[in-house]
């Protein structure tokens, strides 16, 4: 990688599991930029032989703040949502091993739906993880498309049409999380390493159908419906304006 780039890549055990770090810190934003980083990084581990596990972790105390508010409005969210969306496909690809998303700290919006993406999400007791993408006027489609895989829809509708935040520990308890962070190297180590590196990525394309179908099947059309239909109404467009000039949103409800 770039010395310039968002991502920082390192490997360990050996070579037999690589680390994705999402920066700068504290924000590591999930913009264009890193998107694109990301994209690169997981076409080199995807070709990566031995491989049998990539953490993607942000730099410093939070996994991510989110997207990038600026690059949500008219003119430049019609480029980033494809290009972002592109990416949470391409973690679908052949030949990668599982992806195990190291949250800590803030992980909101677009870094919730990049952890959504991943295999496994190991997360720390005081986490913080929501989508508050409603509060701007406007809704998560990634995070609409991947939070019903891992909890019950009405618990899904009620954190989107909310923005709910709900910490590391209520994540483990109903699903929303699979691992403790602070045991994530131990379970890599024995459950992880001493299997073949083939068999853990052929399992993993095997039981990866239910991501592959909403990121091929209906994230197309929450995209659609979020570029061609919401972004139309007064409310997002002002919900995206109000947040970049720290006031308060004033909602005409259309």
């Amino acid at each position: 990688m770039s010395p310039t780039s968002p991502i920082k890549l390192q490997t360990f055990f050996d070579g037999a599991a690589m680390l994705l770090e999402l920066g700068p810190a504290p924000a590591n934003i999930v913009d264009r930029e890193a998107i694109a980083a990301l994209r690169g990084a997981l076409k080199e581990a995807a070709i990566r032989p031995g491989l049998k596990a990539v953490v993607i972790r942000g730099e410093g105390k939070h996994f991510s703040y989110g997207a990038s508010v600026p690059e949500h409005v008219a003119g430049e969210v019609d480029k980033m949502l494809p290009e972002f969306h592109a990416l949470l496909d391409e973690m679908n690809q052949p030949g990668l091993p599982p992806l195990i998303a190291e949250v800590r700290g803030r992980c909101l919006g677009g870094g919730l739906e990049v952890a959504l993406a991943c295999d496994l999400i190991a997360v720390d007791d005081d986490a913080v993880l929501g989508c508050p993408e409603i509060k701007l006027g406007v809704f998560p489609p990634a995070g609409s498309a991947l939070l019903p895989l891992r909890v019950p829809a009405g618990k899904a509708m009620a954190m989107l049409l909310a923005g709910e935040m709900i910490s590391g520990i209520e994540a483990l308890a109903m699903g929303l999380a699979d691992l403790n962070a602070d045991d994530l190297s131990k379970w890599i180590e024995h459950n992880l390493l001493p299997l073949s590196a083939v068999a853990i990525c052929h399992t993993r394309q095997a039981a990866r159908w239910p991501w592959k179908d909403a990121t091929k099947r209906i994230l197309p059309r929450l995209e659609q419906q979020y570029l061609g239909e919401l972004m139309a109404t007064h409310d997002a467009v002002e919900g995206i304006q109000s947040f970049l000039e720290k006031r308060k949103p004033e909602w005409k409800n259309q």
